[in-house]
């Protein structure tokens, strides 16, 4: 048995040589190691040796069998190292590399992270809410009465449900009132829509950044400390400011805000940036009736509310004539930002 331990180890490690690709090794793997291959075939046959044989015979067959298996492995190993020098055999690793374009986030994302750092410093949180919203959450809560404009079919995305595609982000303060106390301190950027003509300076969908801050004695003058901050920090200490009187359903009073424009480096002309105002008790009682509490009762607290176009705000920023551009995916005007 002797000779046919050496005489197996031998010939399997002649073929090992030989064998030019993975198929012939697994071939002699099974034909020497597999179940039915011959070096375990000598294995069961030590059943038959006289008991003072088989130590010595045992560990003959071990040895075998772990020479031809590193064998195996070395060849494996060699077979691949050739084939990786010959798929590179044909490259010249002296030329230049071929440089990978990067990309880069989209103007309005770099502008609303900038302005959510800029919120986040005076301690506003970030809240969300879904695209998809009722008309409690985006109209009757908000003071909306039945019969406005922005509650037409003409103007907004309605679905057979009477769900709707929400026209503001507003809703998200209805929704975060819903569920937490005050005091209460958030922003709300998101995508809104509407059923506007597509133009130069109007989208079926656009970005919105809403805020929201309700608790005890807030006041028209946090309100606009608070934006001419907010808005120095993104356009420049220099920028000013006016708040002018006018109508939302769901502040009161309300305003719109203006900025100089020859801040930013143009004509000097009055340009809309904003609208804001204090929360209208009636948005405070729309949300006490669904909480089924007295927790944002008019008497003890109060809030302002506040939401801008960042669309129109890039366009400003950027120069950019057309808002279009910012959904063309023209890859000619995204590289310059």
């Amino acid at each position: 048995m002797d000779s046919q331990i050496d005489q197996l180890r031998v010939e399997a490690l002649q073929q090992i040589a030989q064998a030019t690709d993975e198929a012939g090794l697994d071939a002699i793997r099974v034909q020497f190691l597999g179940r039915s291959g011959s070096i375990s075939l000598l294995s069961e046959g030590m059943k038959s040796l006289p008991k003072e044989d088989k130590p010595r015979f045992g560990k003959l067959l071990n040895d075998a069998r772990t020479a031809v298996t590193s064998a195996l492995d070395e060849a494996r190993t060699e077979l691949q190292a050739r084939a990786d020098r010959a798929a590179f055999s044909g490259v010249d690793v002296t030329l230049p590399g071929i440089a990978r374009a990067q990309g880069a986030l989209h103007p309005i994302t770099q502008l609303q992270d900038r302005a959510v750092q800029i919120f986040r410093r005076m301690g506003f949180a970030l809240a969300d809410g879904p695209d998809i919203e009722t008309e409690f959450h985006c109209f009757d809560a908000l003071n909306t009465p039945a019969d406005h404009p922005a509650r037409n079919e003409q103007d907004t995305f309605y679905f057979q449900d009477g769900r709707l595609l929400r026209t503001h982000t507003s809703s998200v303060q209805i929704r975060t009132m819903e569920s937490a106390v005050p005091p209460i301190r958030i922003i709300a950027p998101g995508a809104a829509y509407r059923r506007d003509e597509i133009d130069a300076t109007h989208l079926a969908q656009f970005t919105q950044m809403e805020g929201l801050y309700v608790d005890s004695n807030v006041s028209v003058a946090d309100l606009k400390g608070t934006l001419e901050f907010f808005f120095r920090e993104l356009l420049g200490s220099d920028a000013q400011f006016r708040f002018r009187p006018h109508f939302f359903p769901f502040t009161e009073p309300s305003y719109e805000v203006d900025i100089r424009t020859r801040a930013l480096g143009n004509a000097d002309r009055w340009l809309e940036i904003a609208g804001c105002g204090m929360v209208d008790p009636a948005v405070f009682e729309a949300v006490n009736g669904r909480r089924g509490d007295r927790a944002f009762d008019p008497e003890k607290v109060t809030g302002f509310a506040f939401g801008f176009g960042l669309d129109r705000l890039a366009m400003i920023l950027s120069g950019v004539p057309d808002i279009r551009l910012f959904t063309d995916n023209d890859q000619r005007f995204l590289r310059q930002f």
